[in-house]
């Protein structure tokens, strides 16, 4: 196990970069701490899967450096990084038994067959699959097979670090959620350094004690589940994290703000004049249908189970409102809306701009 830190990392597919839009990385600065679960969550093309093959070492940074422990691995092959991968396919040996694949990468290092089977037996019972030990691989099913790739990541002890990249996005919907509370309980138990990489907000929010948010190459935040719910840094991962995803609105700023004239409290002072383009941030979650507020005309109800979600016209902006209990209005109604003032925030050009009180 070893913490990484990635120091001024930048990288380009062309040969002679020269501006940010020529990087599919921007630069980006962080330290993964020794045996921590982390996760790299954002959409398809956003960066994540080159970031991973650099720290892999399948990919080697047009700048700066990958630290393990403080030693310099930069330019080092995969082979002398000690890191295990897990696919998004299961890689297995359709022809060996489950056991023998578990134990091909303890084999594969001139492993004793001592230490090979105390291993073995160990990563079986944590993932399960004791019993299925003597069958071979071919037989199994879509998320037996993710399992045993994953044992096969997970059966050394020598590794720096652990890296998962999107290893449910083949797996039936009703067996996922199995498998991430196996690969949360597997963590806590072998405490190995973890990175997950996923589009998946649920697998992020789920795994990770520690969730990296990219977008168009860049980090736009770091923080617990908890963290980027509850305070998103950009409106970005507003919008990205939770379902649904935070109202962005367009609004002027002038001292206070306002949408359409209409004024609304913020959560706090805001840093600095705001020059750029401004926006108010507020989660469904704290938006209620209220006799005053904001004027607005319910467009749509949608019954999810656990609570409604109205989506409104309000002054020409969609918004919606998370109602927990009690009647749900109609289409067509007409409504006032009412944002809960510690809960709504001021963002300019996409980052957050106010503080709370």
């Amino acid at each position: 196990m070893a913490k990484i830190t990635l120091s001024k990392l930048r990288h380009s597919y062309l040969s002679n970069p020269k501006s940010d839009s020529d990087y599919a990385l921007k630069e980006i600065d962080l330290d993964w701490n020794d045996g921590g679960a982390y996760a790299l969550l954002g959409p398809s093309g956003c960066g994540k899967s080159t970031l991973l093959n650099i720290i892999s070492g399948l990919l080697v940074p047009s700048e700066g450096q990958i630290l393990f422990d403080g030693k310099d691995v930069t330019k080092l092959p995969p082979d002398q990084r000690n890191i295990a991968q897990v696919f998004q396919f299961p890689v297995i040996y359709d022809t060996m038994t489950v056991y023998d694949n578990l134990a091909f990468p303890l084999r594969n290092r001139g492993r004793d067959e001592a230490t090979v089977e105390r291993r073995v037996m160990a990563i079986a019972e944590m993932l399960e699959v004791t019993e299925m030990l003597g069958q071979k691989a071919a037989g199994l099913s879509p998320d037996n097979k993710q399992k045993i790739s994953m044992g096969r990541g997970l059966v050394r002890e020598d590794v720096n670090v652990v890296m998962f990249d999107e290893p449910l996005t083949v797996i039936d919907p009703h067996l996922k959620w199995k498998l991430r509370s196996k690969l949360k309980e597997l963590h806590q138990r072998v405490k190995a350094t973890m990175i997950y990489v996923t589009h998946d907000q649920t697998e992020a929010l789920t795994f990770a004690d520690q969730v990296v948010v990219m977008q168009l190459g860049e980090v736009v935040q770091i923080g617990t589940p908890v963290e980027l719910f509850e305070r998103p840094a950009h409106t970005f991962v507003g919008h990205f994290i939770g379902s649904p995803g935070m109202n962005i609105i367009p609004c002027s700023y002038d001292g206070s703000a306002r949408i359409e004239g209409q004024p609304v409290a913020l959560e706090g002072p805001v840093r600095g004049t705001p020059t750029g383009q401004t926006e108010i941030g507020i989660r469904p979650e704290f938006v209620s249908l209220s006799d005053s507020g904001l004027p607005a005309t319910v467009t749509k109800v949608s019954d999810v189970g656990r609570h409604t979600v109205v989506e409104c016209d309000c002054l020409g902006h969609k918004v919606n409102a998370v109602i927990e209990e009690g009647a749900a209005p109609q289409k067509g109604d007409s409504t006032h809306l009412a944002f809960r003032q510690d809960q709504t925030r001021l963002y300019v050009d996409g980052w957050l701009a106010t503080d709370p009180e």
